[in-house]
Parts: structure tokens; C-alpha cells; sequence
């Protein structure tokens, strides 16, 4: 009777035991949502290759350094709405030492850009692709988006370059890292991303319509044997998608180089800045485009510098160093 009694209290027991040991439900949700967060994590960060966000960063460190009075001079015809001869003669006028004053903004911006819009757009469209079994153009246009959307938290840079451009800024900031300071110091974080709905807009559209096109081209353009025949197919292709697609969107830099040239004040939305400008500009739409042939004129340029280098850093980094393979001896030959 005894052994009885001691049973069932250790067939009790036991039973505690295992009713306390067993997991509540929402444990085993949260464990679950977890291994699909780190699946998820593990497998969109996977498809990301260092190649791609190498070649960007390259290939905008050459665009920036060969294209960059050519922007200044966009930029004074954006801010001011004066014609091209009026805003090379204010370059001139501010000489040589002005002429690549705010470069570094645009430089570490635009390498940390392009590094991104290209890993990023590479790493997202592999990843719909492989994983969700997405259509190839559909792949593309999210991840022109995402990568275009990733590239606005890279604002400040464009911010404080627009304020060393600016010539009524000119006794205000002595260089870059002053003009980062100051801003900060005075008015916030916030004020380095005044502008960043125009510039959201932009990027991802425009790296949707790029990477969907140069892609398109890359595909149906005849493949080229010679070095210099590809280099110029290259550089062509880069330039026409490029420029056009600068032309299409250059009313939103033209709003956001608005919005950016004040500080300190309530910023006004995109619409209120679009209306202000018309009105300021004879109410005429042409006026927008004050600029525009000369942002083409540069982009065709920027944008070939752009493709050709990217590609041929992409070759560069795909090549394989070939080890040459010595002559097989066989043990007999060699002894004789």
C-alpha cells in the first residue's frame, strides 16, 4: 500500500514538473518570430556583395573630381535663375580659391551614395528575386526604390554643401566641418535634412528609371569586342539614361536648392515651395528649367564618367588571376 502512495506521488510530482516546464504559448510565438527575424536578416543582408558598394564608391570618387565646377555653376543658375554668363561671371569673380569651396560634401556624400545605390539596389533585387521568386522587372523597381530611399539619409551632406555654394553664406562658414557645427549648434539635427521630401521623391524614382533602363540597354545593345568600341557603348549608354533622367526629375533639385538656401526659419512644404517659385519665376513653367540645358549638358557627362568607371571596376574586381599551370612530369621521365 505503501509502494502504492509513493508511486502516484511521483507520478504526480512528475506531472508538476512537466506542466511547469512547458512553454507558454506566447514564449513560443516570440521564439518563432525571432528565427523568421533572423532568417530574414541572415539571408537579405546575404545577398549583398562588397563588389557592388566598392565600384560605386570608385566610380563616383571620378565623376566628383571631374564634374564639380560644372555643378557650381548649376547650382548659382538654380539658385538665382540668372543665365549661364551671369553665373560664370560670379565664379569668376570669386576666384580660383572659391572654385572648389563645398567640394567635400558632395565627395563624401556622392561616394557614400553611389556605393549605396548600387550594394544596396544589387543585394535587394538578388534578394526578391532568389527568395520571393519576384518578376525581374518588378525586382528591379523595388529595389531602385529601397536603394534610392536608403541614399536620403545621406541629406546632411547635400545640406551643408548647399549652404557653402550659396555666396550669402560665404562669411558665414569657413569650410565644411565649421558649417556641420554651426548648424548643429544652432538650429538642430533636424535642419540638416531641411529639404528631404523633394530629395525622397527623387532618388527612388530616379534609380528605379535607371537601373530599369541601364539594365534594358545592357541586355539589347550588341556586346562589343574591342576595349575602346565597349568603353564608348559603355559611357554613351550611362550618359543618355543619365541625363535624361536628371532633365526629367531637375524640378525637384530645383525646390529642394530653394528650400535649402534658407536656415533657421519653419521650412515650407514642397507644394508651398513649388508655387512660390513659379510665382517668383513670371509664372512661367519654362523658368523651372533655368539650368536645365546646362544640368544635362553635365549629366550626360557625370553619369557616362559614372557607368563607364562602375563597369570597368566591375570587370577589374570579376577577374580572376589566371596561375599558369606547369608541364606534368611523370616520376619516369624526370628520373631519366
Amino acid at each position: 500500500m505503501k509502494d502504492d502512495d509513493d508511486s502516484e506521488a511521483q507520478n504526480a510530482y512528475a506531472t508538476k514538473t512537466t506542466t511547469r516546464r512547458a512553454p507558454p504559448p506566447t514564449a513560443l510565438k516570440l521564439g518563432v518570430s525571432s528565427s523568421h527575424a533572423s532568417i530574414f536578416t541572415e539571408r537579405f543582408f546575404g545577398a549583398f556583395q562588397w563588389e557592388e558598394f566598392a565600384c560605386g564608391c570608385g566610380a563616383a570618387f571620378v565623376n566628383i573630381s571631374a564634374t564639380y565646377p560644372i555643378y557650381k555653376m548649376i547650382f548659382r543658375q538654380m539658385l538665382h535663375g540668372v543665365p549661364i554668363k551671369s553665373a560664370f561671371g560670379q565664379l569668376r569673380h570669386e576666384g580660383l580659391s572659391f572654385l572648389y569651396r563645398g567640394m567635400l560634401p558632395p565627395l563624401a556624400q556622392k561616394t557614400i551614395s553611389l556605393s549605396i545605390m548600387f550594394g544596396v539596389f544589387d543585394g535587394t533585387r538578388r534578394y526578391l528575386v532568389e527568395d520571393y521568386r519576384l518578376n525581374d522587372y518588378g525586382a528591379k523597381v523595388i529595389a531602385g526604390v529601397v536603394a534610392g530611399s536608403a541614399e536620403s539619409i545621406l541629406l546632411p551632406f547635400e545640406r551643408v554643401q548647399t549652404l557653402l555654394a550659396d555666396s550669402k553664406f560665404h562669411q558665414h562658414f569657413s569650410n565644411t566641418s565649421n558649417a556641420f557645427r554651426y548648424v548643429v549648434a544652432h538650429h538642430g539635427y533636424r535642419e540638416l535634412y531641411r529639404g528631404i521630401e523633394p530629395v525622397f521623391w527623387r532618388n527612388g524614382l530616379s534609380n528605379a528609371f535607371f537601373f530599369v533602363l541601364r539594365e534594358e540597354a545592357s541586355a539589347r545593345l550588341p556586346k562589343r569586342k574591342s576595349v575602346s568600341s565597349r568603353t564608348a557603348q559603355e559611357f554613351i549608354a550611362g550618359a543618355v539614361i543619365g541625363a535624361s533622367i536628371s532633365t526629367i526629375f531637375y524640378p525637384l533639385n530645383v525646390i529642394k536648392v530653394s528650400l535649402q538656401s534658407d536656415m533657421g526659419h519653419r521650412s515650407e512644404g514642397s507644394w508651398h515651395a513649388c508655387k512660390r517659385i513659379y510665382r517668383e519665376r513670371d509664372s512661367r513653367i519654362g523658368n523651372f528649367y533655368r539650368g536645365c540645358a546646362f544640368n544635362t549638358a553635365r549629366s550626360f557627362i557625370s553619369w557616362g564618367i559614372m557607368n563607364t568607371a562602375y563597369e570597368n571596376l566591375k570587370k577589374l574586381m570579376h577577374e580572376q588571376p589566371q596561375i599558369p599551370q606547369m608541364p606534368h612530369t611523370s616520376p619516369i621521365s624526370s628520373s631519366k
